[in-house]
């Protein structure tokens, strides 16, 4: 027997198994947006908060390259193929590419805005997950919101 054509049985129907990839795929869409953009951010920035800026941007991406990793190798453990071009995540993602070099406040603002909606994305996927009883995925996505509302949280604090 031919492993490619043995079938995946995990006690989560095919059905499940495809809106929980498909969710994924959005997920790591999102991750992989906000991963650019917080390198992209991290390189750019100046002025007064530079040195604070340029080291937190640098923890979060560096988080994020780690996340997306672990998002694509679940939706392969799911059945399915990541996706994994620009032009992949540009139509799945929620999250726009941002234009030229914004102030430094604005950069702020933007990964905000980014961090959240990896976060409602992930809730989102969360649900379907959770009602296909896949805990690892379940897990993965608790974690995820986790770190992702905290950054959004320490981001948004600086602009108080």
């Amino acid at each position: 027997m031919s492993t490619s054509t043995l079938p995946i049985n995990i006690g989560i129907s095919d059905d499940q198994r495809q809106a929980i990839a498909d969710g994924l795929s959005r997920t790591l869409a999102d991750t992989y947006t906000l991963y650019l953009k917080t390198h992209n951010f991290h390189w750019n920035v100046t002025g007064p908060m530079f040195q604070t800026l340029h080291l937190m941007f640098e923890g979060q991406y560096n988080e994020l390259a780690l996340a997306v990793d672990a998002i694509a190798e679940r939706i392969r453990a799911l059945g399915f193929p990541a996706p994994g071009t620009y032009s992949e995540y540009a139509k799945l993602s929620s999250i726009s590419e941002t234009e030229g070099v914004p102030k430094a406040e604005e950069m702020i603002a933007l990964l905000v805005e980014g961090q959240e909606a990896v976060a409602r994305t992930a809730r989102e996927v969360f649900a379907i997950a959770d009602e296909a009883n896949d805990e690892p995925t379940a897990d993965l996505l608790t974690q995820r919101l986790q770190i992702h509302e905290k950054n959004a949280w320490m981001l948004r604090s600086l602009l108080q």
